[in-house]
């Protein structure tokens, strides 16, 4: 299998072979570099995309994993942001990406001790997220409305939660993600699919509106690419390329429990942090078996580190309102893993100092709105905004770098077009490939088993499809057939980008030892098949 015929080749580490001149260079490879990477290439125009590191390796792996209808931004009175996640919300569960999310039912206890006023936010909360659905015409059979339960109904959904003084529950809904990291990939091989080049282990030296130079770092070569346009998507290191930015990035911090710590969960739950009318911890099962419980946001400031690490206090802070909510203690040894992430929020601060239209300074306050920049170099920057948002995002700095660049270019096509593996839910459903596959590759979850076949056999290791299914551990469910694929297909480069990006195993460290032998398994045995 030579790596001009491998399917993956445009997705891969380095410069080698790399286009010297393209209409528009994209630098950053998270959900919005790709993003803007998938509508330039479907308005016909030719991309680079590049990233210092891998595919998602910044802020775009550290998320809850949720597909926000933007409840919360309705709340602080942003009804145009609010709508616009909705809207995002809808075409992301509905048309792009049905494969990679589901619907997720949020669970409210209400108690005894539950004030008035919290009750009547918390229901009215309910309502207007039903309202930004039917403006954003998601349909009630993607998301149901939602509804109060009795004591028993909210028992059955979630039987951890503390008994004494609970009187029944408010049930929403909004949407999950199988995995952030896993939309980012599948927005790439979409993109490349179409003809991008999408380039890790390339570093941005220096940029302009119309040259970029770049450092292969996988070998030290450097080289400059001529365009006529960049798009900075460089997310919380987008400062660093434009000077005219200012972030001030704030921290959200998950940890990571096994499911057996709360038996039985069956619905995320949303619970109250004392002392606040408006404020949750969240917790949200996943499919892989594993909870996660977020987030914080605090603020960040200083040099950005490549991976954000979360703060003992914070840890401390999302354990002890879950235990004020559920009846099983947590306690500091539960905790299997933990990631924080870093939002690029643009910072408020008006030229007289004051904090402007947002007031507090706290980066919980700050704007969720994205921003399109257009700098004096004519390079435009892309900041803010969230996951859920990254297509409108993706158009709208588009849109600006086709002004910029003077370029011919079609119309956006992003909000109608579906992303690799995606297919009507009935469609999904009726898929007779594993539920693992199905859930993270859609209808290509044929593809990905045939293509580990196909490598095991030329690497001259034919191996049974149990072989290739069976999950690395008891409690790691990641197989030998989807590694084989992110070499192949999506670009990965070695053992840390299929485990802490292509897949989440790195997300729990000992976990992450388990899987370490099949990753290399898979790396050798693409290895062996491309040299056959």
């Amino acid at each position: 299998m030579s790596a001009e015929t491998r399917p993956g080749t445009r997705i891969r580490a380095g410069l080698a072979g790399a286009p010297v001149e393209v209409d528009l260079v994209v630098v950053g490879l998270g959900v919005t570099g790709v993003g803007v990477a998938l509508d330039a290439v479907t308005r016909g125009l030719s991309v680079l995309a590049v990233d210092a590191h891998d595919l998602a390796f910044g802020t775009s792996r550290w998320s809850s994993k949720m597909v926000h209808g933007g409840l919360r931004y309705l709340a602080q009175g942003q009804v145009g942001v609010a709508h616009e996640s909705a809207v995002e919300r809808g075409i992301l569960m509905q048309t792009t990406a049905p494969h990679l999310t589901r619907a997720m039912p949020m669970l409210i206890p209400i108690t005894s001790g539950t004030a008035p006023l919290q009750r009547l936010l918390s229901r009215s909360g309910l309502a207007a997220g039903d309202l930004l659905r039917r403006g954003a015409r998601t349909s009630a059979e993607t998301l149901p409305r939602p509804r109060r339960l009795s004591r028993t109904e909210t028992l059955a959904m979630a039987p951890g939660l503390r008994p004494a003084g609970l009187v029944g529950g408010l049930l929403g809904w909004d949407g999950q993600l199988e995995d952030d990291a896993r939309l980012v990939t599948t927005i790439a091989r979409t993109a490349a699919s179409y003809g991008a080049h999408v380039r890790t282990r390339a570093r941005v030296l220096r940029a302009s509106g119309t040259e970029v130079s770049l450092r292969d770092e996988t070998t030290g070569a450097t080289t400059t690419v001529r365009a006529r346009a960049v798009v900075n998507a460089a997310g919380v290191w987008a400062g660093d390329l434009a000077d005219e930015v200012t972030l001030r990035p704030s921290r959200g911090t998950h940890l990571v429990l096994r499911g057996d710590r709360l038996p039985g969960l069956r619905t995320s739950v949303f619970a109250p942090v004392p002392g606040s009318t408006n404020r949750f911890v969240m917790v949200l099962p996943q499919p892989d078996g594993t909870i996660y419980v977020g987030l914080t946001d605090e603020p960040a400031p200083g040099p950005v580190p490549d991976v954000p690490q979360p703060t003992e206090p914070e840890i401390g802070f999302l354990l002890d309102v879950v235990a004020a909510t559920f009846a099983t203690p947590l306690r500091r040894d539960d905790v299997v893993g933990a990631y924080a992430g870093l939002r690029p929020l643009l910072d408020v601060t008006a030229p007289d100092g004051s904090k402007g239209s947002e007031g507090s300074g706290q980066t919980a306050d700050l704007s969720r709105r994205h921003a399109v920049l257009t700098g004096r170099s004519g390079m435009v920057t892309v900041v803010g905004g969230k996951l859920t948002t990254y297509r409108r995002m993706a158009q709208d700095a588009v849109d600006a770098a086709v002004a910029a660049g003077g370029l011919v270019a079609g119309p956006c096509t992003t909000a109608t077009l579906p992303l690799l593996g995606a297919a009507p839910r009935p469609v999904l459903d009726a898929l007779e490939e594993p539920a693992r596959l199905v859930r993270r590759f859609g209808t290509d979850a044929a593809l990905v088993l045939a293509t580990a076949r196909e490598v095991a056999a030329r690497a001259g290791e034919p191996l049974a499809d149990e072989e290739l299914l069976a999950p690395a551990a008891a409690q790691v469910p990641v197989t030998l057939a989807e590694l084989v694929f992110a070499v192949t297909h999506e670009g990965a480069h070695d053992v840390d980008d299929l485990l802490d990006r292509r897949t989440r195993v790195g997300l729990v460290t000992s976990d992450r030892v388990l899987a370490e032998p099949l990753a290399e398994r898979a790396l050798a045995l693409v290895g062996r098949a491309m040299s056959s």
